[in-house]
């Protein structure tokens, strides 16, 4: 495991220090479901942009006979 190292406010560290809570473990955690929340996002992103970069047909378009003419050129 990598070492990573913050800082922090001295009032800050003070409270955390009063808490018992295992702030590495914490901080593990909450880092990797931003992470994933991250990955997701960007996911759905690119979805987005997909979706508004795909062309539509032409109204009448029959792809089956463009797929012929192109098949009967060879």
């Amino acid at each position: 495991m990598t070492r990573t190292s913050i800082s922090l406010p001295e009032d800050l560290k003070r409270e955390m220090e009063a808490a018992e809570v295992n702030w590495s473990a914490y901080l593990r955690d909450a880092i990797s479901e931003r992470l994933k929340w991250e990955t997701e996002r960007n996911v759905a992103e690119a979805v987005l942009l997909n979706e508004k970069l795909r062309r539509k047909a032409p109204k009448g378009w029959d792809s089956a006979r463009v797929v012929r003419e192109w098949r009967d050129r060879r």
